[in-house]
């Protein structure tokens, strides 16, 4: 089936494109781990099992179809590794035909995909973490991250929270490192837009059986209790990546309060409610092909194979060494449907982009709020500056 992408998606082409250059084939590789699925506590909630992958595929057809008239072909091979296999070992016999990777890996296996001594001169494209620690000491040169770090999806919930007059936070955290790692990221949001944390307050308790004839009953004792006592609050913030409570939480809590955090009001790269900035069409295109909902991770999928196809037809080279140097200059910049380029961070190679915070069902706002100055990015509000970065590569 061919896709109509229309002149409102085409790559433009580089001002030089008069004299095309002979015909040459840049193939990409979609390594993806093999990790256990999400599991949800609505019934109404599934990850697909080409999630990333979809968009990944879109984005090649879409590319391609700019790349034919400039004499550039792109080719795109997908791997899944093994669970607990050794991605060290995997990535020498691979990264001797692929230089361009698309990453579909947790932080462990993409931090030993980045170390590994055959992936030192690879392009690797980040489509899975939102680890911070990735983005800052433990940064790799030969990594670009796609979707919005934890910090700044803190900040982009922050800043809303400021501008709505909520400044008093109650946070709720799970058990989990992730869940950790936000809330210390919300308390970082609090003291950068003039939030309190009241109370950082944990929850361990282990249901057991996620889904039980007598839930309902559970819930509504469990929660209340979960929330009560907490000092005056506005709003309650929630850290559960792993969806072990935080659904519950919805006018189940003490006190009437919004939540906020993982659940609730959420910060995310994409949601399949956006509809701003010609995203509907692109939401249709994807569905058309797919048969399903945009994911967050098809986004990111779609989005990393969009700026591999933008930095060789804009540069018109194929060497992953030039492009990342293209990638990281003033030059780059890709359309994500949000408004403005996408262009990556010098310093820690993080894309810069807006982050919507969205419901269930709808798009509430987009972060960076108005008000929110940078001198240079209004994006650069959110997440790690230059002047704070751990990231040393660079040096």
């Amino acid at each position: 089936m061919s896709i109509d992408i229309g002149p409102a998606f085409a790559l433009d082409q580089p001002e030089n494109a008069s004299a095309p250059p002979a015909s040459s084939e840049i193939k990409i590789l979609y390594l993806a781990g093999d990790y256990p699925k999400a599991e949800y506590l609505s019934l109404l909630q599934s990850q697909p099992g080409d999630d990333g992958k979809a968009g990944a595929l879109l984005a090649l057809g879409e590319i391609n179809i700019t790349g034919k008239f400039l004499g550039f072909s792109f080719a795109m091979d997908v791997v899944t590794l093994e669970r607990g296999a050794d991605v060290t070992g995997k990535a020498h016999g691979l990264l001797d035909k692929y230089s361009v990777v698309v990453a579909d890996l947790n932080a462990p296996d993409l931090l030993a995909l980045a170390n590994a001594p055959a992936a030192q001169h690879a392009l690797i494209f980040d489509i899975h973490t939102s680890d911070d620690a990735l983005r800052q000491g433990k940064c790799a040169r030969n990594v670009f991250h796609i979707l919005p770090s934890t910090a700044m999806r803190a900040d982009a919930l922050g800043q809303y929270l400021a501008k709505k007059g909520w400044r008093r936070w109650f946070v709720l955290h799970g058990p989990s490192a992730e869940d950790a790692a936000f809330a210390a990221d919300i308390h970082r949001a609090a003291s950068r837009f003039g939030g309190k944390v009241v109370e950082d307050r944990a929850y361990n308790y282990d249901a057991g059986s996620r889904r039980v004839d007598t839930g309902y009953q559970q819930i509504a004792t469990q929660m209340p209790l979960a929330t009560q006592g907490a000092p005056a609050h506005d709003v309650v913030i929630v850290a559960d990546s792993a969806d072990l409570f935080g659904d519950y939480l919805p006018y189940n809590t003490f006190e009437p309060r919004p939540i906020v955090g993982t659940q609730g009001l959420s910060p995310v790269a994409w949601h399949p409610a956006f509809q701003e900035y010609s995203a509907l069409q692109m939401q249709h295109r994807f569905e058309l092909a797919a048969h399903r909902k945009m994911t967050e991770r098809d986004y990111a999928g779609w989005l990393a194979v969009r700026a591999i196809g933008e930095a060789v037809i804009r540069s018109g080279k194929a060497n992953p060494v030039d492009l990342a140097e293209f990638l990281r200059s003033d030059a780059f910049g890709v359309a994500g449907f949000k408004g403005q380029a996408l262009t990556f961070r010098r310093w820690d190679q993080q894309l810069r982009q807006p982050v919507l915070l969205a419901s269930a069902l709808m798009v509430v706002t987009i972060s960076p709020q108005d008000g929110f100055l940078h001198p240079k990015f209004f994006t650069d509000t959110l997440g790690y500056d230059e002047p704070e970065t751990k990231c040393h590569f660079a040096q």
